[in-house]
C-alpha cells in the first residue's frame, strides 16, 4: 500500500475537518450516524486511519487521522453535554422513550380506572339485586295478606276547581 503524501494527507484532513463540521451540525446523510464510520464516507476517507496502528515490533503507533478522530468525539461528547442533539435518530430515540413511559403510566391509571369501576359496576349489580328480590318479597308478602285495599283511581273523578274553603 503507498504511503501518503503530505499533500495527500493535507488535503483529507482538510476533507475530514469540513465533513465533521458538518456531521456537528446535524447534517447527516441518509441512513448515517454522528459517528467514525460516517465521518470517514463524508470525507472519502478510510476508517483505518482513525484508529491506532501497530508496528512490526509490536509497539504501537497513532492513525495517520487518530487526532482528528479524538477531536472529533470529544466535539461530540461535549455538544451531548451541553444538551445538543446532533443525530435526528438520537433524538427521535429519546422523545419515543419519553412518550412510551408517558403511555405506560396511562395505562397504568387507565388499568386502575378499569379495576374501581368494575368494583363499582359489581356492587352496583349486588345492590340492584337485593333490592328486586326485596321488592319481590314485599309484593309477595302483600297480596298473601289480603289487607291492603286499593285507592280508588282519581283520574276518573271530576276534581273541584277553586278554593276548598
Amino acid at each position: 500500500m503507498a504511503r501518503l503524501t503530505e499533500e495527500s494527507k493535507t488535503r483529507n484532513e482538510a476533507a475530514i475537518r469540513a465533513a465533521m463540521d458538518r456531521i456537528l451540525k446535524g447534517d447527516l446523510p441518509p441512513g448515517g450516524k454522528a459517528d467514525l464510520k460516517t465521518l470517514a464516507a463524508l470525507a472519502g476517507v478510510t476508517r483505518t486511519g482513525f484508529y491506532p496502528k501497530t508496528n512490526r515490533d509490536g509497539t504501537a503507533r497513532p492513525g495517520a487521522y487518530q487526532h482528528l478522530a479524538e477531536e472529533f468525539e470529544r466535539r461530540l461528547n461535549e455538544l451531548r453535554d451541553a444538551g445538543q442533539i446532533v443525530d435526528p435518530r438520537v433524538a427521535q430515540i429519546e422523545r419515543l422513550k419519553v412518550q412510551n413511559a408517558e403511555l405506560k403510566e396511562r395505562i397504568v391509571t387507565r388499568d386502575e380506572q378499569i379495576a374501581q369501576l368494575t368494583g363499582f359496576r359489581t356492587l352496583a349489580i349486588s345492590r340492584l339485586a337485593a333490592q328486586h328480590d326485596e321488592i319481590e318479597r314485599l309484593r309477595r308478602q302483600v297480596a298473601d295478606s289480603g289487607v291492603v285495599r286499593r285507592l280508588p283511581d282519581t283520574a276518573s273523578r271530576i276534581t273541584p276547581f277553586g278554593s276548598c274553603s
